[in-house]
């Protein structure tokens, strides 16, 4: 009887074992050729994806995903064209799942999508121009029937009020605690929510007698800065091009949009206004508007306002920042923090 030493045994499975491939190697074995991309694409553009076979493997076929939604598939080592429209502006994250020699390796590369519409250059009159408190660094604005709120910043001296704009009287103000910045506030379902900057925390007053209603907790580690709403949804700016789409009931963010023009990211929407089904966003350290999409995050026009920042005459003046709409008479207030003006304008393309 012949006798086996386990160790032996042991060792040779290893050694076999070890003559293939590792995982990690595997996944040398194909990638994206990454000379045929372009650093950013339009929404109108297809992209063709060419994989390089490294190791001049047998494809059997190449599934292909993005973001991690299966789109196709092709037969062997075909090339495959991205139709990106329809695409969630932005970066689309890229996968092929290789099928080869009975085995399965995936790659990964991404391509950033821009819109492919150039925005239009609005024009505005001055209609009329009234007082603003140097002292309001602004973050809100927003109009509810003929009343202005308005919300501001800083640590300690955050507070929103209700304002006749015409006077700049203050009917009634609420101070915010004090570890608190104050950002972004829209009026909804005659509910007030406001956020605040780094807390990941935001507030629910109630329109008519502004006591609290309710404290609540950000479901995304997101910033808060702009708010406005449609009317069903709000919207919240987090500091970067994303704006969030939030349920007033849940307050979750269930989707978001990335604001681009047709050539460029838009790295700071600020605060928010809701006009004519577009969402108007200020750009942070921008004395512009972009009037923006909100299907699909597109830049579709520009209100430069750089003209109005010369008008503002005391010397703390910062950032333009502060949206909004009054619908009974079609114009737009616009101020920024501790500008001692606010300006009611009309617009037209």
């Amino acid at each position: 009887m012949k006798l086996y030493n386990p160790l032996i045994t042991i060792l040779l499975a290893i050694s076999i074992a070890g003559c293939g491939d590792s995982q990690k190697d595997k996944e040398n074995y194909f990638s994206f050729d990454e000379g045929n991309l372009k650093p950013m694409y339009q929404a109108t553009d297809k992209v063709d994806l060419t994989l390089v076979n490294n190791k001049n493997k047998t494809i059997d076929s190449v599934a292909y995903f993005v973001n991690d939604k299966r789109i196709s598939s092709v037969k062997g080592s075909v090339k495959f064209t991205l139709d990106l429209s329809g695409k969630k502006l932005g970066y689309q994250n890229v996968k092929a799942l290789v099928y080869f020699e009975g085995d399965t390796v995936s790659t990964k590369t991404r391509v950033e999508v821009a819109s492919g519409i150039v925005p239009k250059l609005l024009k505005y009159t001055v209609v009329n121009t009234y007082n603003h408190d140097v002292n309001a660094f602004t973050e809100g604005f927003e109009f509810f029937r003929d009343t202005l709120i308005e919300s501001t910043g800083q640590n300690g001296k955050s507070y929103f009020a209700k304002i006749d704009y015409k006077t700049g009287k203050v009917y009634k103000k609420v101070d915010i605690d004090q570890q608190y910045f104050g950002e972004g506030i829209t009026v909804i379902n005659n509910k007030i929510y406001q956020l605040t900057w780094q807390n990941e925390t935001g507030f629910i007053y109630d329109v008519n007698t502004l006591k609290k209603l309710k404290t609540f907790t950000f479901d995304k580690k997101v910033e808060g800065w702009g708010m406005t709403n449609d009317g069903k949804n709000i919207y919240h700016s987090d500091g970067t091009e994303k704006i969030w789409t939030m349920d007033p009931e849940t307050q979750k963010l269930t989707d978001f949009i990335n604001v681009y023009t047709n050539d460029s990211k838009i790295k700071a929407v600020n605060e928010l206004e809701w006009i004519n089904g577009k969402i108007y966003g200020n750009i942070w350290q921008k004395d512009a508007i972009a009037i923006i999409n909100p299907q699909t995050g597109a830049v579709e026009g520009v209100l430069n306002l750089t003209a109005l920042k010369a008008k503002i005459t005391n010397s703390g003046a910062d950032v333009l920042n502060g949206i909004a709409y009054n619908k009974k008479t079609n114009t737009i207030f616009v101020t920024g923090k501790n500008w001692n003006k606010t300006f009611e304008l009309k617009v037209s393309e």
